[in-house]
Order: C-alpha cells, then sequence, then structure tokens
C-alpha cells in the first residue's frame, strides 16, 4: 500500500455516526492559513523599499496570487470533485508553504521574479485548490444549511489576515525590518512557510466525505421545499459555463470583489494617508494601521459566515441586493464623507469588506440553489475565474490612480483615493443590474440520467 494511500477518496469516506461538526475545524485549518493573502500590505512598504519598486509592481505579487488562485481552481475543479478533498487538502498545503519558501528565496537574491513565481505562481495554486477543496464538501454535509455551511468554511480565508497581520508585525520587528527590512521578510517567508504547511495539516487528517446515502438526521430530503431560484436539478459544469446565469453570477462576483480587493490590498497606507495633519504627517501610528488591517480582517471572516447564514432565510439574490446596493452608497461615503472622522471611516469600510467577504461565502450556496449539488466543487472553480480578474482589476485601478498622482508614499492624502472610489461605485452598479437579471436555470440543461 503506498504510503500516501489516505490521501484516497474512498479511505476520507466518513464511518457511521461521525459527527458532521469535525468538519468546520478541517475547512479552518486550511482558511486560516491561505487567508494570510489578505495581510500583505503588513510587509508592503518593505517589499517597496527593498526591491525600490513601485506599489504597482509589489501589488503584482498578490494580483498573481490571485489569477492563480482563480485559474487553479477553475482547471483542477472537476479533479477535485474527482479525488476527494483530502488529496487537494494535502496538495494545497505543500504549494502555500512551498511558495513561501521560493518567495523568501526571492528576497534574499533580489529577485522580484522569483517572488512573482513563488507567493504568486506556486502559492498561488495552494490557494486556488486550498479554498475549494472544504466547499463542495462542507455543502454535501450540510444540505439544511448551505449557507452557514459555505460561511462556515470560507468565513477562516477572511479571518486570515487577523491572525497573519499581528503575527507577522510581530515577526518582522523581532527580524530586524526597521535597520534590514529585506532581510526581514525573507525569514518571514521562510517562517510562514513551513508554521502554514504544519497547521494545514491538521486539516488533511480531519477532512471526512459523507456517505452517498447519508443526510441529517431528522432532514427528509423529500419534504425540503426549494425557495425561489433553489433547484432539485443537477446541472454539470459544462453545461453551467453555458447557461447565462453563470456568466450573470460571474459578473456579480467579478464587480463585488473588483471593489473590495483594492480596499484590502491598500488598507494599511490608505487609513494614514487619510488622516494627515497640516505638515503632511499622518495622525494614525504604524501599530494602529496595523491593527487596522486585523479589524477588517475580522470584518472578512464575520461577513462571510453572519451574511451567508441570513442569505438561508432571505435567499441568495436578495442577499447580493444588499451587497451591490448597500455598497453603493457606503463606497460613495468613503470617497466623499469619510476623511471627516477615523470613526467613521473605520465603520464604513469594516462594512464594506464584510460585505466583501459575506459575496465569496454566499457564492457557493447560490450556485448550489441554480445548478445544484452534481458537480458544484467544479462549477464554483471555474465562477472563481472572476476573482482572478479581479485580483488584477481591483489593485490595478487604486494603485494606478496613486501611482498617477507622482507622490510618493506617506505623502498621500484622502483626495488622492476619491476617483478610485467613484469608479467603484459604478462598478457595483453594474453588478447590481447583473443580479436582478438572474431567473431559474432552463430545464433544457438538466442532467436527465440523475
Amino acid at each position: 500500500m503506498s504510503a500516501l494511500s489516505f490521501l484516497d477518496r474512498e479511505h476520507t469516506i466518513a464511518p457511521p455516526g461521525y459527527s458532521r461538526w469535525l468538519i468546520p475545524p478541517a475547512a479552518l485549518a486550511v482558511h486560516l492559513c491561505i487567508g494570510q493573502a489578505y495581510a500583505t500590505s503588513v510587509y508592503k512598504a518593505q517589499l517597496e523599499e527593498h526591491f525600490a519598486a513601485s506599489k504597482t509592481a509589489i501589488g503584482l505579487i498578490f494580483s498573481i496570487a490571485i489569477v492563480m488562485l482563480g485559474l487553479s481552481a477553475a482547471v483542477f475543479g472537476t479533479w477535485v470533485d474527482r479525488v476527494g478533498p483530502r488529496r487537494t487538502m494535502f496538495t494545497a498545503a505543500c504549494c502555500w508553504g512551498a511558495g513561501f519558501l521560493v518567495a523568501g528565496c526571492g528576497v534574499a537574491i533580489e529577485q522580484l521574479w522569483v517572488v512573482y513565481l513563488g507567493y504568486g505562481v506556486i502559492g498561488g495554486i495552494g490557494l486556488g485548490l486550498g479554498y475549494i477543496s472544504p466547499v463542495s464538501t462542507l455543502i454535501k454535509w450540510f444540505p439544511d444549511r448551505p449557507g452557514l455551511a459555505t460561511g462556515m468554511a470560507i468565513m477562516g480565508f477572511g479571518g486570515g489576515a487577523m491572525v497573519a497581520s499581528p503575527l507577522s508585525t510581530q515577526l518582522l520587528t523581532w527580524f530586524g525590518a526597521d535597520v534590514d527590512p529585506g532581510s526581514a521578510v525573507m525569514k518571514l517567508f521562510f517562517t510562514l512557510g513551513v508554521g502554514y504547511f504544519c497547521f494545514m495539516m491538521i486539516g488533511v487528517f480531519l477532512v471526512r466525505v459523507p456517505a452517498p446515502d447519508w443526510h441529517p438526521a431528522g432532514w427528509d430530503p423529500a419534504e425540503h421545499r426549494p425557495k425561489a431560484l433553489q433547484t432539485t436539478a443537477s446541472v454539470s459544469a459544462a453545461n453551467a459555463i453555458k447557461t447565462p446565469q453563470f456568466w450573470l453570477l460571474w459578473v456579480v462576483l467579478l464587480c463585488n470583489v473588483t471593489a473590495g480587493i483594492g480596499i484590502l490590498e491598500n488598507a494599511k497606507p490608505m487609513l494614514q494617508d487619510y488622516f494627515r495633519d497640516s505638515s503632511g504627517v499622518s495622525t494614525v501610528s504604524v501599530a494602529a494601521a496595523g491593527g487596522f488591517v486585523g479589524l477588517l480582517s475580522l470584518g472578512n471572516m464575520a461577513g462571510r459566515f453572519v451574511w451567508s447564514s441570513v442569505s438561508d432565510y432571505i435567499g441568495r439574490k436578495m442577499t447580493y441586493v444588499m451587497y451591490l446596493g448597500v455598497g453603493m452608497v457606503l463606497y460613495a461615503g468613503v470617497a466623499t464623507i469619510a476623511s471627516s472622522s477615523t470613526a467613521l471611516f473605520v465603520t464604513l469600510v469594516f462594512i464594506i469588506v464584510s460585505f466583501y467577504g459575506g459575496g465569496f461565502a454566499t457564492v457557493p450556496a447560490y450556485l448550489r440553489d441554480l445548478f445544484g449539488t452534481f458537480q458544484v466543487g467544479a462549477i464554483h472553480g471555474r465562477l472563481l475565474t472572476a476573482w482572478s480578474t479581479a485580483g488584477v482589476l481591483g489593485p490595478l485601478i487604486i494603485n494606478g490612480i496613486l501611482d498617477g498622482t507622482g507622490k510618493k508614499p506617506g505623502t498621500m492624502q484622502a483626495s488622492d483615493y476619491r476617483l478610485a472610489m467613484l469608479i467603484m461605485v459604478a462598478i457595483l452598479g453594474v453588478g447590481f443590474v447583473c443580479n436582478i437579471l438572474i431567473r431559474p436555470v432552463s430545464e433544457r440543461f438538466h442532467e436527465t440520467d440523475r
């Protein structure tokens, strides 16, 4: 028997009496680690100084990782469904850990392209596989509460920065970032690579898939009454991408993510730039700005759990009406009045990020409603190409506008962000219209032999 045979799907089928509540911790063990991607702003300044590079060039590290997340999720989506979550999560742990080690080497030899390869490409593949591997499994374990299930799976990704931000800040201090920022980031990457691999292996050993005929005690699928847009039929991944519903939802996710990701990627410097005194010195300390990143991680995580759970009651479509409609008002506030008060700025951005996180957690249940559970993991993987696109657009819009001002980091103000925020309002408006247009999938796309 192969040493890795325990990764095979047939060896992960849960025995009778296995508690489905052991699956969320398995998902969290993976998502809390890969959620570190949202803490890249913590060491962004050190990388800019070490490589003497622009915000856009350093922001590209994050963008490449998100692009690879979506592409790997799309390409390997059917493979994930076939081999099961354990082998996928193990592969994700290997790629995510190795990505940090390669990126650390890139910092050591002062080659930015190696950082792109490590954190961006290799780590990005780990992001994609780690992101989708627990989702379809949890939907199968919680057919009675799919929104709650996906919220539990994905909230860890949003909360990863809540752990990674203070941890990375402290490690950078210990490694002497104020003296040699390059050496400090290199040591940080090596430490995170090894640590995250070990922690993700907890999820690998915990995860199980339900038996084919399993369903929750006291829940009879025959008595389940579908809500609006929910189907009892099945649609294959190949057919799903032929439907207008898939592409409308693709645009909805693209718009919601593009708007949120630009703020998250610039969270720390943005808070400092919004509040400067008459001499141009920020009234927000570095420590407070780092704490702000952790707070946003809490909002990202809470939004994934709270709003996706709410969607079980009000429906997925109405939940996205809230994300996009209220989101336009919030972004307009950030563009116009947020600089008048630190508390107002933090509150507006916190809610925006909660909607951003909620959008990710709600979309797998939205897909389940529209296309059934047959190949929902593979369909979800294909939909995440919208995230890849947004991972380029969001940072590119904001970083491009900021670089266009010609100002150096640490000298920008709230007015420099206004155009970017208003563009985000328009982008959310496009997503709002597309969400309104979504209708049930036509029967001609249903699988007839299931």
